[in-house]
């Protein structure tokens, strides 16, 4: 118990931002008597785990974790990081048949998507206030955003999840090399990239701010 009240004092606007997410899910089931949009659950969970996992990461910081595992750490966080600004592109669901009931479902939409954004910028920031701030950092966060903005492409329009990395490596390097040559990769992945970038330089700056 005491965990779990230690838990909600620390993350309590997010847990109920996330909850509010989760309610409107259930209240569109109970109300329209489908579970169509009960995938945003599960994408929701994977939007969570990059800071779940950064935290972690945060936490063993002061119990000296071995370098090596440190990076390996920081290199899966990457690797799953993308999965929450995806939520974004879930909007595409709003031209589905199922869809009917149509100003719930863009607020709902809205508010997963939010919620993704949110999730990515309080991980990335993790890893900037990781250590030291410094002009590599920087630069560092640059790429991360703009893999992140490539990341989602490859989720939504290649439609490949993280862990196929070991599933189907082959073919995810093959069809990795063959995107580098269509323009719209370039497009939506630096349209992405640039929004995250943006993003988190406005929360960069709303901290600045507070302080």
């Amino acid at each position: 118990m005491h965990i779990v009240r230690f838990l909600f004092w620390q993350y309590h606007p997010l847990l109920l931002s996330l909850g509010f997410a989760i309610l409107l899910v259930f209240i569109r089931v109970i109300a329209m008597n489908t579970f169509f949009y009960s995938f945003l659950l599960w994408n929701l969970f994977l939007a969570a785990v990059p800071y779940i996992l950064s935290q972690a990461i945060l936490f063993n910081f002061h119990w000296k974790t071995p370098k090596v595992l440190e990076y390996g750490l920081w290199g899966i966080w990457l690797l799953l990081l993308p999965n929450a600004p995806y939520l974004i592109t879930d909007l595409i669901h709003l031209h589905n048949d199922y869809s009917n009931w149509v100003w719930f479902d863009l607020f709902m939409m809205f508010v997963f998507a939010s919620n993704g954004v949110v999730l990515f910028l309080l991980s990335l920031w993790d890893f900037f206030t990781f250590h030291e701030v410094n002009n590599r950092k920087h630069l560092l966060v640059i790429l991360i955003c703009f893999l992140s903005g490539y990341g989602i492409y490859t989720g939504r329009f290649l439609r490949f999840n993280s862990w196929d990395i070991l599933l189907r490596p082959k073919i995810l390097f093959s069809e990795i090399v063959s995107s580098i040559y269509h323009p719209n990769t370039w497009l939506m992945s630096i349209a992405f990239g640039l929004f995250l970038l943006i993003s988190f330089s406005l929360f960069r700056w709303s901290k600045r701010s507070w302080n």
